[in-house]
């Protein structure tokens, strides 16, 4: 039976940058930057790890609420978006459990935003985005009478402080201007000692921005919707080393925007993305995951390709 290093791989938490698009009204999430083995402790054991993400995404499509294209001469948004994240592990607790901490912060390198009309209003900033701290429990690994792992679950709860760039002039910046709470649980599940499941399920709650977007016109506050998203994954460890799988994430938002305390209809916003993806572990200590995704039938959002380089590494 193979034990392989990618039982452990794990990317622990990561919320993904929080700019605003387009006046489309949620902020940026963890949509499909962890993915394989999601839900397994940290591969080396406790103690302390540093973890960067590299996102590229391109979109060819700015949607309305039937999912349908907008009347643009040209839709393109192309944004480049580093994240860094510090995990802690602590020392097993008497039932097996351990608990830890997090620190995320995502960045805005590069973006290019064109519409085709030369609008003034769509333009964007760069910089540092949202500051995400956070606490976890990893839960004891069930094993299975032959030894192997047969579920590894993670639950923890996020806060995404409204630290980052902020221009309500630009229809995207790295920071949401607002509060933003998010717990989630994530789990590995094995149908053999080389096939698993994977997948992280979180909820998103946003405050209330109090310097809303120009777009929105004269209004004192807007709040954007609450929202349900997934990363799911299913790989299969070829060698020790290496795991191939599919990968993807889905969105839906399941409250209605706030304006001046109102819900406003027809602005919710929903999109699921599926591609290929692949993990490798030079060692317990170095671990590399590439995942690629298409995504599909998005509303009131933008729709694209994205691609996703992580490195997870023990200090």
């Amino acid at each position: 039976m193979l034990k392989p290093l990618l039982r452990q791989a794990v990317a622990l938490s990561c919320a993904s940058l929080a700019f605003n698009a387009l006046a489309y009204d949620l902020p940026g999430m963890n949509l499909g930057l962890t993915s394989f083995y999601d839900g397994s402790p940290a591969p080396d054991g406790p103690g302390w790890y540093v973890e960067e993400y590299l996102a590229y995404s391109r979109a060819t499509r700015f949607n309305d609420a039937s999912g349908n294209k907008l009347p643009l001469p040209k839709q393109t948004l192309e944004i480049f978006a580093p994240t860094t994240q510090l995990i802690y592990l602590g020392q097993p607790l008497a039932n097996g459990a351990n608990l830890g901490v997090t620190a995320i912060l995502p960045a805005l390198a590069h973006v290019d935003v064109d519409d085709g009309l030369n609008n003034a209003a769509l333009s964007a900033r760069e910089g540092f985005s949202d500051l995400t701290l956070g606490a976890f429990v990893q839960l004891p690994t069930i094993m299975t009478p032959q030894g192997g792992p047969r579920l590894t679950q993670r639950v923890e709860l996020d806060v995404v402080l409204p630290t980052g760039a902020y221009d309500r002039d630009k229809s995207i910046s790295p920071g949401s201007n607002f509060w933003s709470v998010e717990p989630y649980y994530a789990a590995t599940v094995w149908a053999t000692p080389q096939w698993s499941f994977s997948g992280r399920f979180m909820y998103r709650w946003n405050g209330k921005n109090d310097d809303p977007l120009t777009s929105f016109g004269d209004v004192s506050d807007t709040q954007a919707g609450q929202a349900l998203h997934a990363n799911l994954t299913t790989q299969y460890a070829l060698t020790p080393q290496l795991s191939l799988g599919i990968n993807g994430y889905w969105l839906k938002q399941i409250t209605d925007t706030r304006i001046d305390g109102s819900e406003v209809s027809g602005r919710k916003e929903k999109v699921w993305a599926i591609g290929p993806g692949l993990v490798y572990a030079f060692s317990p200590k170095n671990v590399l995951t590439l995942n690629a995704y298409f995504e599909q039938d998005a509303e009131n959002r933008t729709e694209g390709d994205k691609l996703v380089l992580n490195f997870l590494h023990k200090l």
